[in-house]
């Protein structure tokens, strides 16, 4: 039987590195063959890591290897709301920030699983373009892609071609163009059914190719007499702003679809089963939190798709990075730790927390609303499941709110405004995949928001009946 390594715990920053730096060179030697004294430059690699990990900085901050260094110190960059050299000072008078989809939550998972996660890179690691097989996809990453899949019970990845990329981001533009391209003498329509993301007519019209262009609302060409243009179409589930599974609305065979997956994962949403569309866009962002790492990958059935997929990339980007592809096969590994239930338990639990919370909140609001996602049988946990979604889909329900952003700003709460999603002003996304800082600051300006509603209809109760 193995032997552990016997360390006394202290609670002291320096006691603490020396302790981990103790185990690192200990398991080395054990399951490497390497001498504690025959380690040369990961020593000093591991020691700048463990120093940097070391400020706790309130438990309101972070610090990074690549951050400022104050007095030869790595220096605290603060959450939100908070400030000081070690983020202690907290700024009751600033703005709730719901806006952005960055998965901070997920920090506290990923600190917890620190030593599994950590990637030490040499210097020398994988300089060339492409892998000693002439591939641009490590085929480690590429099986542990699948595992995952097969685990989470979210995608068919047999028969599947895998296309790897930097983000969702850069795969639906590659995914645009793979299936524009052709003879055909007009642009493709490129649709995506209302409320939709974005980022899809950002990104059409932004390139201004002459093989596509953005046409709005799938539904418009729902009942089209117009059997010849090519048309695209966008589908997001779960949806992004409102967190509905969808399906796609158009179809003949002009019609080309791109499944968005990006959230379709055990701690968004119930999986009812397993994705098997022709293309399915995945993200390691949602995932695992790390939006960072710019890592995502699409899931192709049609070989001709893929290779046109390939050029794009290629074109590009010429090839994803060897060391974002290392990062993200050691984040998989961790995520497929044990019984590969772990992330998706702990992520599951905290945004259904979040999500009972606000809807508690709101209520009894007549002035606010939120989305209804209705509970559904999930493979994954076997059972009929509540929702746990990414984001809140908040409605201004008064006449007289007309503009939901501006009611939220003069709360200092921002979110991402309704017209965005190509649909009313009446409606905000609300983010609740940020860190317990921002959910905590936004919650409180929320109940602030529904105690000023009761006091108003109080007050409008007691003059009614003075009067």
């Amino acid at each position: 039987m193995a032997m552990k390594p016997m360390i006394k715990s202290c609670c002291c920053g320096p006691c603490l590195v020396a302790s981990i730096i103790l185990n690192i060179l200990f398991l080395t030697n054990l399951y490497v063959g390497v001498k504690w004294n025959d380690l040369s430059w990961s020593q000093r690699a591991s020691a700048e890591a463990e120093a940097v990990a070391a400020p706790s900085c309130s438990g309101h901050g972070r610090a990074y290897l690549d951050g400022l260094l104050v007095d030869g110190k790595p220096a605290c960059e603060c959450n939100s709301c908070f400030g000081g050299s070690d983020c202690s000072e907290f700024s009751p008078d600033c703005v709730a920030d719901a806006d952005s989809g960055d998965p901070l939550y997920l920090e506290p998972f990923w600190m917890k699983h620190a030593a599994s996660s950590a990637v030490l890179v040499a210097g020398w690691h994988r300089m060339s373009y492409r892998f000693s097989d002439g591939s641009v996809i490590s085929q480690e990453l590429e099986k542990h892609i699948r595992k995952v899949h097969a685990i989470a019970g979210n995608a068919v990845t047999d028969g599947r071609y895998i296309v790897v990329g930097a983000g969702s981001t850069h795969l639906l533009g590659a995914a645009v163009y793979a299936l524009s391209t052709g003879n055909s003498s007009s642009p493709a329509k490129v649709v995506a059914s209302t409320p939709y993301y974005p980022l899809y007519k950002q990104q059409v019209d932004y390139f201004r190719a002459v093989d596509f262009e953005f046409e709005g609302d799938a539904s418009l060409l729902n009942n089209t007499s117009d059997t010849t243009s090519r048309i695209i179409e966008f589908v997001t589930s779960p949806n992004n702003p409102d967190c509905q599974l969808r399906k796609a609305v158009l179809n003949g065979p002009s019609v080309r679809t791109i499944h968005d997956h990006a959230y379709y994962w055990p701690h968004y949403s119930a999986i009812p089963a397993p994705a098997d569309e022709d293309l399915m866009i995945f993200t390691i962002s949602k995932l695992t939190g790390h939006a960072g790492t710019r890592f995502g990958w699409a899931l192709v059935k049609d070989e001709a798709v893929y290779q046109r997929m390939l050029e794009y990339i290629s074109m590009s980007e010429l090839v994803t990075s060897k060391d974002t592809q290392l990062r993200a096969l050691q984040l998989l590994k961790v995520v497929l730790e044990g019984d590969a239930r772990q992330i998706f338990d702990f992520a599951f639990h905290r945004m259904r927390d979040r999500w009972e919370k606000l809807s508690k909140t709101l209520s009894t609001s007549k002035r606010f609303s939120l989305q209804v996602i209705a509970p559904q049988y999930c493979t994954f946990y076997q059972k009929v499941r509540g929702p746990s979604p990414a984001y809140a889909w908040l409605k201004c329900e008064r006449e007289e709110d007309g503009d939901c952003t501006v009611v939220l700003r003069s709360a200092n709460i921002i979110g991402r405004e309704g017209t965005m999603f190509n649909t009313g002003s009446r409606y905000v996304r609300l983010s609740l995949l940020k860190r317990d800082d921002d959910f905590n600051f936004l919650l409180n300006m929320i109940k602030k928001l529904v105690s000023e509603e009761y006091r108003a209809e109080n007050m409008g109760r007691l003059q009614s009946i003075i009067g």
